[in-house]
């Protein structure tokens, strides 16, 4: 039997030890705060597949051909696993990881932006109200005055020739486990060890023709272990519970991101005609000099040279290298900017309408204050009235409200004082129509109206 000393002290290098166990690194930022938790420094996300995009990028720029043009897509979480309290347990940002894992490959691909393309959008909107500028008077024609605002000639947006979408498809717990656990007179121990895994869906796709290139479906189990030991008896009258132990599991996201990267190596291997098990096998990967981490970034980024069909593939056009598009002389090209006159005799104007409404946007407003400007000047004008392509709906419900937008748009028309003979809807889709006339980046055509002369 253990002596009151004995138990006291017992207690007291239990405590100890727990409080040591819990401490962590702290910092006074201001004299008047209370110390904050520091943990460890930002680092570079690095990946067990590191050595394998240096090798990819090596390869690929080996083969002598222009950057393959990718974009990406929508890479969703389509697992269902969702908790109210904890929220989805698969990371909803497939498509930045997929960003990230082309960024790897450094200037062996031309990475083009199409999964958030808001503020170029906006831009080019503004750019075409003429409302854009960068500090500097440009010239527009020659004999009239410097202007502004930044003129355009359209065809800066590099096309794609790849993007590549998917989808996080599973994730299934516990698919295996095994371990241990004995007790003896309050005395004993535990290990376990448990299994689960994701899956991921990807594709890559020709941009033009549409045509699904190939298609990889991966999966990889994640491992996760726990040990333990306790004692629970009684000394005397006392009762003494002790227990101690570990857990650790790997990363689920990260084991989500291991998993998409190794698809985009695979996508990419079909596109570029580069073996990609050369590089995914570490035996082969270790052999090529510059396969260290993230050894893509110091890959060659030279301008691309000019393009070439291979096998009847798309590639991409060679950036361009001339003088900035804004200081361009249009006297010398014979090029007038699209945004330098008036609209002119037939101009379109596309009339953008927020999801599910019939109100004027101020976008359509200035659409049909230029209309209108044009008409009284004795000008046609096509309107092109659009939507966003996430807008679906029945066909019954789409015809209704296109019909409550071409109202508002008519009554809008006459309001400025343009007659309604000389307003009319040229185009309309088949009432049984549900399909999406995809129009420009993001949006939809729904209809097309006139305004005559």
């Amino acid at each position: 039997m253990y002596s009151l000393f004995g138990k006291q002290l017992a207690l007291a290098c239990a405590t100890l030890g727990l409080v040591g166990c819990a401490t962590v690194p702290s910092k006074q930022v201001a004299p008047d705060e209370e110390p904050v938790v520091t943990g460890s420094a930002p680092r570079r996300n690095f990946t067990p597949n590191e050595v394998a995009f240096g090798c990819m990028a090596k390869s690929i720029q080996q083969k002598n051909k222009p950057p393959v043009g990718v974009a990406v897509g929508d890479v969703k979480d389509y697992t269902g696993r969702y908790s109210s309290t904890e929220g989805s347990a698969i990371t909803q940002g497939g498509s930045l990881m997929v960003y990230s894992a082309l960024g790897k490959l450094g200037g062996a691909v031309l990475i083009q932006e199409r999964f958030d393309t808001r503020i170029a959008e906006l831009e080019l909107a503004y750019t075409d109200k003429r409302q854009l500028g960068d500090g500097r008077t440009h010239t527009v024609e020659q004999g009239k005055p410097n202007v502004p605002w930044i003129p355009y000639f359209g065809g800066s947006i590099i096309k794609s020739n790849y993007y590549i979408v998917g989808g996080i498809t599973e994730l299934n717990y516990n698919i295996a486990s095994s371990g241990f656990e004995v007790g003896v007179g309050g005395v004993g121990g535990k290990r376990r060890t448990y299994t689960m895994n994701v899956g991921v869906d990807l594709r890559i796709v020709d941009t033009r023709s549409l045509l699904v290139h190939k298609t990889i479906s991966l999966q990889k189990q994640l491992i996760g272990q726990e040990v333990g030991a306790g004692v629970y008896r009684f000394f005397g009258n006392d009762l003494v519970d002790i227990n101690v132990g570990s857990k650790n599991q790997e990363p689920l996201q990260l084991g989500v991101r291991t998993t998409i990267e190794q698809g985009v190596i695979e996508l990419l291997a079909a596109v570029t005609e580069v073996d990609a098990a050369e590089c995914l096998n570490p035996a082969a990967a270790s052999t090529v000099s510059t396969a260290t981490p993230m050894a893509a970034e110091r890959a060659d980024k030279s301008t691309p040279v000019a393009p070439a069909k291979t096998n009847g593939a798309s590639t991409i056009t060679a950036i361009p290298t001339a003088t900035p598009l804004a200081a361009a002389d249009p006297t010398q090209s014979g090029r007038v900017p699209e945004n330098a006159g008036g609209s002119g005799a037939g101009a379109a104007q596309q009339l953008i309408f927020e999801f599910g409404s019939a109100n004027i946007s101020s976008q359509a407003m200035s659409a049909i204050e230029k209309i209108s400007t044009d008409a009284a000047q004795g000008n046609a004008s096509t309107l092109q009235l659009t939507a966003r392509d996430t807008e679906v709906w029945q066909p019954l419900q789409k015809r209704e409200l296109t019909n409550q937008r071409i109202k508002a748009i008519t009554e809008a028309l006459i309001a400025k004082g343009i007659a309604a003979s000389r307003i009319g809807v040229t185009w309309l889709p088949e009432a049984t129509d549900a399909s999406i006339n995809r129009f420009g980046a993001g949006y939809q055509l729904i209809a097309t109206m006139a305004v005559s002369k």
